[in-house]
């Protein structure tokens, strides 16, 4: 940046006819949006297996265990997949990233979502039992649309955290697939062009977004829960 002299979106030009890093920051954000929907999912059914677990210890070796790719080193981590990958004869590239991304996140939606689950009162399933509702039932109509706060907010923590990976995807990126943060880090060794700059950029409105998106919802739920409290009182 010594040689700055003003704006300018030259570097936006030559970002968009890079077709190899346009490649790659697709293949980033489809990363992220796949792993943060399988991760998602899992991880809500996780939250409610260890919800319901019905003896405190059972709990806590579920929490226990839940909490053992959040607190090991990324290194660590990303040397496990790799081994792991390699044992299993799983090909490095885009399946062992996405893999690997979901592995690391759903333990992150679990801790999003179990808050809620826990503020939910049991008077609710049991009343929905009581008027004669399924199990199904009970989960799509009750319980999904309570803790789906905790649900959007595990999502797009997801793609936080898959976006923001370097440690982990450059263990077990290959065969030519490769992610912003490793290629980034690859160029950086040679000397950033601006074009990463221009990318940073983008990236930026991304997950500004994103952030916008997140408000967005958050408000819209409240305002839901304040006029059916309002409903409620005036009952």
């Amino acid at each position: 940046m010594a040689n700055f002299n003003g704006f300018s979106l030259t570097h936006y030009g030559e970002l968009f006819h890079d077709n190899r890093l346009l490649a790659i920051f697709l293949n980033t954000i489809l990363i992220a949006l796949l792993s943060s929907v399988f991760s998602t999912i899992i991880g809500t059914l996780g939250a409610l297996g260890v919800h319901n677990a019905k003896k405190r210890h059972s709990r806590q070796t579920l929490l226990s265990l839940n909490s053992i790719l959040l607190v090991s080193p990324d290194v660590i981590m990303g040397a496990s997949f790799l081994i792991f990958f390699t044992s299993l004869k799983v090909p490095l590239g885009f399946w062992s990233v996405l893999l690997s991304h979901i592995a690391f996140e759903i333990p992150i939606v679990v801790l999003m979502v179990l808050p809620r689950l826990d503020e939910m009162s049991p008077s609710l399933i049991n009343a929905a039992t009581d008027l004669g509702a399924t199990a199904g039932q009970v989960l799509s109509r009750v319980i999904l649309p309570f803790i789906q706060p905790g649900i959007i907010a595990g999502f797009f923590m997801a793609i936080t955290y898959s976006l923001d990976d370097f440690a982990v995807t450059f263990f077990v990126t290959g065969n030519g697939f490769t992610t912003l943060s490793v290629e980034i880090y690859s160029r950086a060794r040679q000397g950033i062009s601006l074009e990463i700059n221009a990318l940073a950029g983008i990236m930026f409105i991304f997950s500004l977004i994103l952030v916008i998106v997140y408000y967005f919802i958050e408000n819209h739920d409240q305002s839901t829960r304040r006029k059916k409290d309002k409903l409620e009182v005036t009952k």
